[in-house]
């Protein structure tokens, strides 16, 4: 991976967290629900497809190197920006715990057949 691969990538992860935190809100806020879906739709389409789906990808990902979710930088973004704006680590603690049990569990039940 050259520096400007490794650059591009770094901004690739903190483009969805931060588009998240920008913009989610705001659409929920001025549609209701259907603006939950319509971010979902938005957000996550537009940025997947700058990060993963053209030609020349802002996240590069070698053959056999470690895999990145768009999930888990959308959830380490956030949650960092929840805290720098004076959110509680304590109390989150149980759903963190959760969400990585939930994970784990989804991930072994799909090793038994995939």
């Amino acid at each position: 991976m050259t520096t400007g691969q490794a650059i591009a990538t770094m901004v690739g992860g903190f483009l969805f967290p931060f588009m998240i935190r920008l913009s989610w809100g705001k659409l929920v806020d001025d549609f209701g629900p259907i603006g939950g879906w319509m971010a979902a739709a938005f957000i996550v389409g537009t940025v997947w497809t700058i990060n993963h789906g053209i030609n020349n990808p802002m996240i590069t990902q070698s053959e056999n190197g470690a895999w990145i979710d768009m999930a888990v930088a959308a959830a380490v973004g956030v949650y960092v920006a929840s805290i720098v704006r004076g959110g509680k680590v304590k109390p989150s603690m149980r759903n963190i715990s959760a969400g990585l049990s939930g994970g784990v569990l989804a991930g072994l039940v799909l090793s038994f057949f995939l």
